[in-house]
């Protein structure tokens, strides 16, 4: 057996597999962005037809021995053996899902998308309530085909976060009630920081222009990459060579657009990471979507909301905004941008409150999978649980229930690991700091080549290779430990508020 040619037929046939599903994200990102509206009929077609073409050259019974003869090759080296692995895995996934069902679920889920959009342009839940139904339908299919124990919502959650479950979640959220309650309640009984010059006039173009700039200085590549405006800002790539990012701009909030250009260009620096070598492997595929959300929540939030990274940047937006910032010092401006309160909008949440917003969802998802909530009950159940939760009255669907793109998308099972992510950041940052000799300083200088370096070596080169947990022990010593989040996080605000 020709072990080496057999690995080379594999790379082939990933790779052309891959070509499939880029084709797929470009027409997806063109979707959401260009795409002229009458054109999404014919969209969904196109998509659900290479979705299915994807899936059966990957589902094919020629490929399927194909790995099963790599599996049994003594001639392989260790990277060549996990990315086989990894493919092997992957397959037996894919398997249980039917080609005809993966067509419906790519057409439901482009049908789906722009139902979303008139709904939340119109305020109006029960525009989506229709296809959102039909794909909740077809996503409990999918639960059902995949196979799981416990809870449905395993088997959706094990596509996004590879080993995490229902019960791990629950003790998670559970973990974090107490400390997490503890530290707001002590914030809230301290006069509030002020942060209404966040929402001066701040026209378009310059915001545009700032955003650009901010995000090469943090070291993403735009001869590999660009950004455009989208509906809700998100990452995708065709490549590790060609990565897009997207941002939303409101002229009377800074933050909307600064923080989501850094958000996005966390995910944006971790897709130029991963290595062009392993281009339709799973050695060139991120971790999970937790380890994905650790990245783009590290640059956003342990960086990007720090007063280190401003005294750099801050000189800067004043240039920029001197209507709107000049009057106002540097330590104003990191006290403004770090302001925790209860709101409606969980992009724009702080970094404490936020973890109310992810729960809500993730425990909604739950009951929907489960038969305990229907589709039509959503807007009065997620009302209930933003007041009960966050104190907070929704004014409509727009700033509630239609305010994410994830259920367009079929995404169940995404939400919880955007906390996954922000604990894994802390974490991670932490690590860093004991790593890498006056991190502090490098980025009041405005020098993160160090950083960006570092998570390259630590994170971004593995690929695949490591489960989340492997990943984080690897890097830190230990598996996920939320006291990390929680002690950065009152040391921090403790030094906002003054408790």
């Amino acid at each position: 057996m020709d072990c080496k040619k057999l690995y080379q037929d594999y790379t082939q046939h990933l790779q052309k597999i891959a070509d499939v599903r880029y084709a797929i994200a470009v027409l997806q990102w063109d979707q959401e962005t260009y795409m002229p509206q009458k054109g999404a009929g014919f969209r969904a077609q196109q998509v659900a037809t290479l979705s299915q073409i994807s899936h059966e050259l990957f589902t094919r019974e020629s490929f399927k021995n194909l790995l099963q003869d790599l599996l049994n090759c003594s001639g392989l080296d260790e990277t060549e053996q996990k990315n086989v692995s990894l493919s092997w895995y992957d397959y037996t996934q894919q398997h249980k899902l039917p080609g005809d069902f993966v067509r419906q679920l790519s057409e439901a889920t482009s049908r789906s998308f722009q139902a979303w959009v008139n709904a939340k342009t119109g305020n109006n839940f029960f525009l989506f309530e229709k296809d959102l139904g039909r794909l909740l339908e077809l996503k409990k299919q999918e639960a059902g085909f995949l196979g799981y124990e416990g809870h449905p919502y395993n088997a959706l959650l094990n596509q996004f976060e590879r080993g995490c479950s229902v019960s791990l979640l629950d003790k998670v959220f559970s973990s974090l009630q107490a400390p997490l309650k503890e530290l707001l309640n002590k914030i809230m009984a301290c006069p509030q920081v002020n942060d209404g010059f966040l929402n001066r006039h701040f026209p378009k173009d310059r915001q545009w222009q700032f955003g650009m700039d901010l995000m090469k200085q943090l070291g993403f590549d735009f001869s590999a990459g660009r950004q455009d405006i989208a509906e809700h800002p998100f990452t995708t790539n065709f490549s590790s060579q060609d990565v897009r990012l997207t941002t939303r701009i409101d002229e009377n909030d800074f933050s909307n657009m600064t923080w989501s250009c850094i958000h996005e260009c966390g995910h944006g620096l971790y897709e130029q990471g991963l290595p062009a070598s392993a281009y339709g492997l799973p050695l060139g595929e991120y971790t999970s979507l937790g380890i994905h959300e650790s990245q783009s929540r590290l640059w956003e939030n342990n960086v990007g909301r720090s007063l280190d990274c401003w005294d750099f940047f801050y000189p800067q937006a004043q240039q920029c905004f001197p209507d709107a910032l000049n009057d106002i010092p540097v330590e104003q401006f990191y006290k403004g941008i770090n302001k925790v309160q209860p709101s409606l909008i969980r992009t724009e949440a702080d970094e404490l409150t936020y973890h109310f917003h992810v729960q809500i969802r993730y425990e909604l998802e739950k009951k929907l999978l489960e038969g305990g909530l229907q589709v039509k009950d959503i807007p009065a159940y997620w009302n209930e649980q933003y007041n009960k939760l966050l104190g907070v009255t929704v004014p409509g669907d727009k700033q509630g229930c239609l305010q994410d793109v994830h259920w367009s998308h079929g995404s169940f099972g995404y939400f919880p690991t955007y906390s996954l992510g922000s604990f894994y950041a802390a974490q991670f940052f932490a690590a860093a700091q004991k790593n890498i000799p006056n991190l502090a300083g490098a980025i009041r200088n405005g020098n993160y080549k160090p950083l960006l370096d570092w998570l390259r070596i630590s994170v971004h080169a593995h690929g695949r290779r490591f489960t989340s947990e492997e990943l984080c022990e690897r890097i830190s010593g230990e598996p996920l430990n939320i006291d990390y989040f929680i002690g950065y996080t009152t040391a921090k605000y403790k030094n906002i508020y003054g408790f």
